[in-house]
């Protein structure tokens, strides 16, 4: 049974990325969004529309209330009425397709990440596995994946609804009385001063969350596929204290996110509600007075409402797009790793040449297709040991040769084996 990664490994580091918002790593995320312009579109104007009736369906409350204050029972509310049906029917058909198409742009998104994902594992080497558990990998190929597609999903629509909904909702207010609404409007400078505050702490946490995680799941498969060795060798109790001391890793790490996770939402709602004190207390004065009207300081707290509404879901996304930035570093990282052994452009050029060219011979030949030789020129390799194993190595093998490979043990038997079957790459050749 191999040992567990060690954290600081740099093939397991996810602290080595930065903790600003990476813009071209969104860039790359979005980019998955192109199959599904449309979907994407749609998404968007539904957004725009269920934002659009929420900053509406106040007014009509304002103007009923203000009718019957006037006129009374004589009041013709049949109109307002006619308009607080359509709006709610359109409000509820735009989420309720929302939703649907929502769900399915997040599964297509999910499979094409997973399967970019798992595509590139497909041409790696076998010297990128010797570093990399199983479930180090299963963790970006999984949670990982989900992560990104839903924040692609549903974060950035309910970030195109929440902005749109807070800046109807702002231009409504200041419409109505410019005062109230920039007494509404000043807590926003103290709501950014506490997301940049909390941004970077929450992206460390969660960095550390996944990097955990990564380590705790190749922790499982490590220990149920070396279950036979580390029986033989009577090490459950080391392999379980090892498993409990990532296990207490990652729980503090949970915390430490849930925590602060916990402490930013509820200052968004005290802001929310400070913000709303302050507009029933100055309201209600100006009521008293004549200055506006009962229907005004009510659509007024309707607004205060919805505005911060969004407010608090655009935090729990901000939370979570931390994780999923995270998450991202890690699965990018995955899908852009290029082989260490590829073939050049002139090689792959006469390969698709010779493979066109042989097509037919191959047909008539049952489909037969063989190397005709195998040539090694001036190969060199060292391990990471540092010491040289093969060192200006010559060989020309012809199809039809036997030949064969002596030596001590050490002397690089196994690794020419390797480098001929292209599982490993020399540092300079000339295939």
């Amino acid at each position: 049974m191999s040992a567990l990664p060690d954290e600081h490994d740099d093939h397991f580091r996810d602290d080595r990325f930065s903790y600003g918002l990476r813009l071209g790593l969104w860039r790359k995320l979005f980019a998955y969004t192109r199959p599904y312009r449309r979907d994407v579109a749609l998404l968007a104007l539904l957004a725009l529309t269920a934002a659009a009736a929420d900053v509406m369906l106040p007014l009509i409350t304002r103007t009923v209330i203000d009718k019957v204050s006037t006129h009374g029972l004589n009041a013709d509310l049949r109109g307002d009425a006619l308009w607080y049906v359509v709006l709610t029917l359109i409000l509820g058909l735009s989420i309720g397709y929302f939703v649907r198409v929502g769900g399915k742009l997040r599964a297509y998104l999910s499979h094409d990440i997973r399967r970019d994902g798992f595509e590139n594992l497909q041409r790696l080497p076998f010297a990128f596995y010797d570093y990399r558990p199983v479930g180090w990998l299963m963790a970006r190929m999984t949670s990982d994946c989900e992560r990104l597609a839903n924040i692609l999903a549903w974060g950035f629509l309910d970030f195109i609804w929440g902005f749109t909904l807070m800046g109807g909702i702002a231009v409504a207010m200041l419409m109505m009385n410019a005062k109230l609404a920039l007494i509404v409007l000043a807590i926003v400078p103290v709501l950014l001063w506490v997301s940049a505050f909390f941004r970077w702490r929450i992206l460390h946490s969660a960095r550390l969350v996944r990097q955990t995680n990564s380590r705790l799941t190749g922790a499982y498969n490590e220990s149920i596929m070396g279950i036979l060795t580390t029986k033989s060798f009577v090490r459950e109790e080391a392999t379980l204290d090892d498993f409990k001391t990532l296990s207490g890793t990652m729980a503090t790490a949970s915390t430490r996110n849930l925590i602060q996770a916990a402490v930013y939402l509820p200052l968004i709602l005290t802001l929310a509600s400070l913000a709303t004190g302050l507009a029933l207390a100055i309201g209600g004065i100006d009521l008293t007075l004549g200055v506006i009207s009962a229907g005004t300081l009510i659509a007024f707290l309707t607004y205060i409402r919805y505005f911060f509404a969004p407010v608090e879901e655009l935090g729990y996304w901000f939370a979570e797009m931390q994780m999923a930035q995270a998450a991202a570093e890690r699965i990018l990282s995955l899908i852009e790793t290029e082989p260490d052994i590829a073939d050049s452009a002139i090689v792959r050029a006469n390969l698709n040449k010779t493979a066109s060219a042989a097509a037919p011979r191959m047909a008539a030949d049952g489909g037969d297709a063989r190397i005709r030789s195998i040539d090694l020129v001036d190969v060199h390799f060292t391990y990471e040991t540092g010491k040289p194993i093969l060192s200006g190595l010559n060989l020309s093998v012809r199809a039809g040769e036997t030949i064969a490979i002596v030596g001590p043990t050490g002397s690089g038997k196994s690794t020419l084996v390797n480098l001929i079957c292209r599982f490993t790459s020399p540092l300079r050749a000339g295939f």
